[in-house]
């Protein structure tokens, strides 16, 4: 084991602990722990441009699932821009929610609710499915980015590993 090898690993976990963070922009630290440990192994445009672009790639990748996730499953039933708006602001005050890691969950479908009624007047039945879709989208974001996040980690480890 090498210190960029221990360098990735820790900023990885980190990483993928932070997948469940709203927010956090997880999928940067990790590509970031990447370009690190590149450069603390002497960075060789060989061997590690490869993965650097790979790792650009995915992590882009993984922001954008993120986000069209969360939209499709606001969309998908029946929420409004106001909805998805709600999410948004209620994903940012759940980190002010003492119940983790429930707090990821409540805030965002929280603001969608609350959104959906008072800006949008919709009925009751219909803002608990805008934010019922607001939940699957962001379980299904949530689900893709740590599925991305774990096969950049292990391309990773695997890389770096005995360099």
């Amino acid at each position: 084991m090498t210190w960029p090898f221990l360098v990735f690993l820790v900023v990885w976990v980190v990483g993928v602990v932070c997948t469940f963070l709203p927010v956090v922009p997880a999928t940067l630290i990790i590509f970031a722990g990447a370009l690190v440990a590149a450069l603390m192994d002497g960075y060789q445009a060989a061997q590690d441009l490869t993965v650097i672009l790979t790792f650009g790639l995915v992590a882009i990748l993984a922001l954008v699932v993120d986000n069209l996730a969360a939209s499709w499953g606001a969309r998908k039933f029946g929420g409004s821009k106001a909805g998805m708006w709600g999410a948004l602001l209620g994903g940012l005050l759940s980190f002010f929610i003492p119940l983790p890691p429930f707090n990821l969950l409540i805030g965002p479908v929280a603001g969608a609710l609350i959104a959906e009624l008072l800006f949008e007047r919709k009925p009751l039945n219909e803002a608990l499915a805008s934010a019922w879709g607001t939940l699957v989208g962001l379980l299904s974001g949530i689900a893709a980015k740590l599925a991305l996040h774990v096969l950049i980690g292990l391309y990773g480890l695997w890389h770096f590993w005995g360099r």
